[in-house]
């Protein structure tokens, strides 16, 4: 790997790393499902603009460049990886994974649902707060194709995370007790006519 000029420091490519590399797994993550995933393609994003860091910063922010890449990274080895991904599932369930809030979860499996350009129009506008106008950018697509995958994104995470909803209802119900019918009362002694002797 080559290294920048001199006239970027070691130190600059420290500090921006530290300060995004957090927010952007988790990003990439939801975007893509994948913990591991997130993870390489982040890596491998920072790799590469530890390289271009020059020309990054004489540019502006290099953010959007990284995110950008970290994120193409990510869904095209989501793509190759689909297909093992479905065998693998089949020979049971995935390592444990860092102990998630359930709601975390919920939308993790929720954004799982969306087609690759909506998840990723959901995790730059709504997660990193980008507005529509830089999403495009990032993305290469027009506004109103940001707008109609948001649209479109948050009427099936609507529905996916109701029925989620729903299930989680239902399973707890499940798994409560059985409300113990109520005992029954003792039976009534009546005393019998004693018969009198006479």
């Amino acid at each position: 790997m080559s290294e920048p000029s001199s006239s970027s420091t070691p130190s600059d490519f420290d500090q921006f790393y530290t300060a995004t590399a957090k927010r952007l797994v988790a990003a990439v993550y939801a975007a893509t499902g994948d913990l591991a995933e997130a993870e390489d393609a982040v890596q491998e994003a920072y790799a590469r603009a530890w390289q271009r860091w020059d020309r990054l910063t004489a540019e502006g922010d290099p953010t959007p460049w990284v995110r950008t890449v970290a994120l193409r990274l990510a869904v095209s080895s989501w793509r190759r990886a689909r297909n093992r991904m479905r065998a693998h599932f089949r020979h049971g369930p995935p390592p444990d994974l860092p102990d998630l809030a359930p709601d975390r979860v919920a939308l993790i499996h929720a954004l799982r649902g969306l087609k690759p350009e909506q998840r990723a129009a959901v995790v730059l506008h709504h997660l990193l707060d980008l507005p529509i106008e830089q999403v495009a950018r990032e993305t290469g697509v027009s506004s109103g194709a940001v707008r109609t995958r948001l649209s479109r994104a948050r009427k099936t995470l609507g529905s996916h995370l109701a029925d989620a909803d729903a299930d989680a209802g239902a399973v707890a119900n499940a798994e409560a007790p059985a409300p113990h019918p109520p005992a029954p009362h003792p039976p009534t002694c009546r005393p019998k006519g004693v018969p009198s002797h006479g």
